[in-house]
């Protein structure tokens, strides 16, 4: 007896059909989407290497060279204020012979031409480094000039059998025209980045700058902006105090670490990280006459009496540049003179150039 067939021919060609169909839509797909993704990668590739935006700076000083120019920042530093503060930031130096965007810091520069930190160490106007002990808890003029008045008070500590105090800058008092305007590293005993250790004063009234990087405070006065603006550079402990026409103060708030300690020998008690300030002074116009531990550098007759190739050069100058306080600008060389007029005073243009003094024997532009 014959087995009747349990799928005809044709039934199995119908199948065979279908699946042959399938297969080839599987693989149109498979094809489809190999190339989707490929131009997807290549898409994504093709944005990730366009440059970024780049912001362009201007000066609105009819006395700059640059006045009204629009520069393209550099592809280093595309943003005048980047996101992060450890980023350098475009900048647009007004009073230079060239006008140029440039890539720096928003931080001080311990190396660079205006520094002054550590147990003081400066590194002049004339790019020679020296050191400038003083005395704890007394005050000294860094700059005096016509118009400008930047006296530092010290803080130290000198250990058992040391004839000499270790010294730090703690805070700064400026006098601008007839107003001031003080900053200081308020007293620690456990350091901590958490903590804002700034305390800020403008004409004797406390300053509130609220905590955030590029959180910033202008002074005002009749006629619009004042002439003291204060940024900070980062969360906490650290601005860019800038006086209109006259100078830019970097200042970051620092302690005396467990590594500085041992390695200077400072002996610094267990109750005090001695919060003290590190400033790069940035000066846009001085005038001749100009004086102070700092500024005197600036002048063009000054002869530096610190030792070139002494590994620590140390200056005097301690009875000539006291002052009585924080704002006071009655030390025996000091210059300036509260409420005088000095817009007709002779001033010397400051050029800038990037100066980094590494080494203890000074450096030249």
């Amino acid at each position: 007896m014959k087995m009747k067939p349990t799928m005809s021919i044709y039934s199995l060609i119908t199948i065979l059909l279908l699946c042959s169909s399938l297969v080839s839509t599987m693989a149109a797909q498979t094809v489809e989407e190999s190339l989707a993704t490929k131009m997807k990668k290549k898409k994504g590739s093709s944005s990730s290497s366009q440059p970024k935006r780049r912001d362009s700076v201007t000066c609105y000083n009819r006395r700059s060279k640059c006045f009204l120019k629009h520069i393209t920042c550099p592809n280093e530093c595309p943003e005048i204020k980047p996101k992060y503060s450890n980023s350098k930031a475009c900048f647009l130096d007004c009073y230079s012979p060239k006008c140029e965007a440039v890539c720096r810091m928003r931080k001080p520069n311990c190396n660079g031409s205006g520094a002054a930190c550590y147990d003081p160490r400066f590194i002049g106007g004339d790019g020679i480094v020296f050191y400038f002990h003083g005395k704890s808890n007394q005050h000294f003029a860094l700059v005096s000039d016509t118009n400008l008045q930047i006296n530092a008070r010290f803080i130290g500590h000198r250990p058992a059998g040391r004839t000499r105090d270790f010294t730090w800058i703690q805070s700064l008092g400026i006098v601008l025209g007839t107003h001031s305007f003080t900053l200081e590293a308020t007293k620690a005993e456990k350091w901590t980045d958490e903590v804002d250790h700034l305390r800020l004063t403008y004409d004797g009234y406390p300053l509130t700058l609220p905590e955030g990087h590029y959180s910033k405070w202008g002074s005002r006065s009749s006629s619009g902006n004042g002439m003291i603006r204060v940024e900070r550079t980062s969360r906490r402990n650290s601005v860019l105090v800038i006086l209109r026409d006259v100078a830019e103060i970097f200042v970051n708030v620092v302690p005396i670490t467990e590594e500085d300690n041992l390695v200077h020998n400072y002996q610094i008690p267990n109750n005090d990280s001695f919060a003290h300030l590190e400033v790069q002074f940035r000066f846009i116009e001085l005038s001749p006459e100009v004086e102070g531990i700092l500024g005197r550098t600036y002048r063009p007759d000054f002869k530096n009496p610190a030792k070139v190739g002494v590994e620590m050069p140390v200056v005097g100058g301690d009875e000539e540049y006291r002052t009585s306080s924080i704002l006071s600008p009655d030390c025996k060389n000091c210059v300036f003179s509260i409420g005088k007029s000095n817009l007709s005073a002779p001033k010397i243009p400051m050029e800038f150039g990037t100066i980094d003094c590494t080494k203890m024997d000074g450096c030249r532009k």
